[in-house]
């Protein structure tokens, strides 16, 4: 056996392997490496906080050696993070190794005398339910978010583009009174608007309170110190968090669940957006642009397939599946704590990823997209039908006797439905020529309403 050296081709997942390109910037939040140095800032922040506040004990500490200290986590490197996993090897325990960690290096910056101030008073989950939350907030708001909302602005630049298109609408897979094409693009944006509203009122929740929640070591050590206060300061002010403030020794994962839910039904409408556009393309709606040298079939040399809508929903579907459990899982533990959400916290820069992926594979494929507006009118001329609706409406307001039974006569039963079809029932009706032509003015590409 020979030492394999991680590569894209010998990656488990494609999403360190294939399309480690498009989404390496999750890297910084997400990996294993990003989580150790999220604790660390979470370890050097506080022990700032208690120095500040002031504890009795670290009042000799001055604030010029506060820049110093914050370089053990803004110069975080590959090398510092090798080395808390080789101090983890021993301990068995990752947190208890940042601690270890940035034990030595107060002790090579000469502040031995404070360093049993690292980690004081807390747990585990103290670090990682601020450090966890730390990330998602950043990894989603700095990468994800951004391209989520470059798709909403490609939607608005189409919506407004095509929105004096008129277009044959299909409910059931069957024609329909016409609507806008543009109109069509705005259901998504209105969608997905309104989605990431509910999204920004979410907080990013965080624990922090000592063992069991209660703050038990800090105050049996200093019982004058209001801890809660403290701590509220300090996951605001400092982290940017909202703390929670009745917990047992874990997060809830109450407002983090709400978060999955919610970008699950993003992901959902995009899935639904993916399918629409697959579906024009197919009708012949829209073609795409080619790109010199690609292939669209291996043995189809005419092919031109909506790949990047493909890629698009698949992607979706599995962020959706992975938020799904995340969702479902994490608000659920045992007593005041069992160890189940540890490893389901570490995948969740997997579902970021593979929204990223799919997000940026759907602004592709509306960047290829070149409208069709012959087949579209032509769709709309082959279905004169489609203006019984209105037809019929008229003549209720006229007092025609059963008028939707009358259209439906014509329509069902009329094999060849054009616009003299059309005329010539209309010089039929016992109506007054002014409603006559009324009914004559309504064509499929006018009869649009008010989209």
């Amino acid at each position: 056996m020979y030492e394999m050296i991680l590569s894209s081709l010998n990656a488990i997942s494609p999403i360190d392997g294939r399309y480690r390109s498009q989404n390496e910037n999750l890297s910084t939040y997400f990996s294993e490496k990003g989580l150790i140095r999220y604790r660390v800032q979470v370890e050097i922040e506080y022990f700032i906080a208690l120095c500040e506040y002031p504890l009795p004990q670290l009042a000799s500490i001055s604030k010029t050696q506060f820049e110093s200290l914050r370089r053990i986590y803004l110069q975080f490197s590959e090398k510092d993070a090798e080395e808390i996993k080789e101090i983890e090897k021993e301990t068995n325990h990752d947190v208890k190794a940042v601690e270890y960690f940035i034990k030595d290096r107060f002790s090579s910056m000469g502040l031995s005398d404070y360093k049993e101030f690292i980690h004081f008073g807390l747990t585990s989950q103290d670090i990682n339910n601020t450090a966890t939350p730390l990330s998602l907030k950043e990894g989603f708001l700095n990468v994800v978010l951004p391209e989520l909302k470059l798709v909403v602005y490609e939607l608005k630049q189409r919506a407004k583009s095509w929105k004096k298109i008129p277009m044959l609408a299909r409910t059931h897979g069957q024609p329909a009174s016409p609507t806008r094409l543009g109109k069509e693009f705005n259901v998504f944006v209105e969608r997905l608007e309104a989605q990431l509203k509910m999204l920004e009122r979410i907080p990013y929740a965080a624990k922090f309170g000592g063992a069991t929640g209660n703050f038990n070591a800090h105050a049996v050590a200093f019982p004058e110190i209001d801890w809660a206060h403290f701590a509220n300061r300090f996951v605001k002010d400092r982290l940017g968090l909202y703390r929670l403030q009745t917990t047992t020794q874990i997060e809830h994962y109450d407002y983090m669940a709400a978060f999955f839910d919610n970008l699950k039904r993003i992901n959902t409408i995009l899935i639904d957006l993916d399918r629409d556009i697959w579906t024009y393309v197919s009708m012949d709606y829209f073609k795409q642009k080619i790109k010199k040298g690609e292939v669209g079939s291996s043995a189809m040399p005419h092919k031109v397939n909506p790949i990047d809508f493909e890629n698009s929903e698949g992607n979706l579907g599995l962020a959706n599946a992975i938020l799904e459990h995340l969702a479902a899982k994490l608000p659920v533990s045992r007593l005041q704590r069992d160890l189940t959400d540890s490893t389901v916290t570490r995948n969740i820069g997997v579902p970021m990823a593979h929204s990223l992926l799919a997000y940026k594979s759907l602004r592709k494929g509306l960047e290829k997209l070149i409208l069709n507006k012959e087949k579209i009118m032509a769709d709309l001329e082959a279905n004169w039908a489609v203006v019984a609706e209105g037809i019929q409406t008229i003549l209720r307001r006229e007092k025609y006797p059963n008028p939707y039974e009358v259209l439906k006569s014509l329509t069902r039963t009329n094999t060849k439905m054009n616009q003299e079809t059309i005329k010539e029932f209309i010089e039929n009706l016992n109506v007054s020529d002014s409603v006559k032509e009324e009914l004559k003015a309504i064509t499929p590409s006018n009869y649009t309403g008010i989209a």
